[in-house]
C-alpha cells in the first residue's frame, strides 16, 4: 500500500497542479502523513530547475505550517488520552523529566531532527505534548525545514540528475553527517 501511494505522488508531481499537492504533502508530512514531500521535490526540481527555489520556498512554508499543526495534536491528544494513562502506570515523573529536557534541549531536537529525512511529524507531536515553547518551536523549524528543502533544491539546480541517484539513495546518510555536526558542535559548545 506505501508504494502505491508513493507512485503516486510521482504521478501528481507531474500534473499541472503539482505545486498545490506538493504544498498539500509538506503540510501533511509535517502532522500525521508517512511520506516526506522529497518524493515530489525532487522529479519536480529535476523537470524545472529553475523552480526549484519555488519549490522548496513552498515545502518550507507548508511544512513550517504543518508543524504548527503537529504541535497542537500533540498537546491535545496528550491532555485527554496520553496523560491519563502515564498517571495511571505511574509514569507521571517520568514525562515530567522527558518534558523538561525537551524543555531545555527542544530548540536543538528540532534543528537536528528536521534536517533528517526522520518523519518531522514525531518531533512536532512530542514539542507539543512536551509543551515546548511555540515561538521557538516555529523559529527553529522555520530554520531546518527551509535549509533541508533549499539544501536539496540546491543540489538538483546545480547538479541536475547525477545527483538525484545520490539524493534517493544517500540522502540519510548526508543529513545524519550534519545532524552529528550539528551536535557535536553543540556539545563542543557545552563542554567548555
Amino acid at each position: 500500500m506505501l508504494r502505491r501511494l508513493y507512485d503516486r505522488l510521482l504521478r501528481l508531481a507531474a500534473s499541472p497542479a503539482a505545486p498545490w499537492w506538493l504544498a498539500l504533502v509538506s503540510f501533511a508530512e509535517a502532522s500525521f502523513f508517512p511520506i516526506p514531500p522529497d518524493v515530489m521535490l525532487i522529479p519536480m526540481a529535476l523537470a524545472r530547475p529553475r523552480a526549484a527555489w519555488v519549490f522548496a520556498a513552498i515545502c518550507t512554508a507548508a511544512s513550517v505550517a504543518g508543524g504548527a499543526c503537529g504541535y497542537l495534536i500533540g498537546d491535545a491528544v496528550f491532555e485527554q488520552i496520553a496523560r491519563p494513562i502515564l498517571a495511571l502506570y505511574g509514569y507521571g515523573p517520568a514525562y515530567a523529566a522527558f518534558a523538561a529536557k525537551f524543555q531545555e534541549y527542544g530548540v536543538w531536537i528540532v534543528l537536528i531532527k528536521g534536517l533528517t529525512p526522520i518523519p518531522y511529524k514525531i518531533v512536532t507531536i512530542a514539542a507539543g505534548a512536551a509543551q515546548m515553547a511555540f515561538w521557538p518551536f516555529m523559529l527553529a523549524s522555520l530554520i531546518t525545514r527551509g535549509t533541508r528543502f533549499f539544501l536539496v533544491a540546491a543540489l538538483l539546480h546545480y547538479l541536475g540528475d547525477p545527483v538525484r541517484d545520490f539524493i534517493e539513495r544517500r540522502l540519510t546518510l548526508v543529513t545524519s553527517a550534519v545532524a552529528a555536526g550539528v551536535v557535536g558542535g553543540f556539545l563542543v559548545l557545552k563542554v567548555f
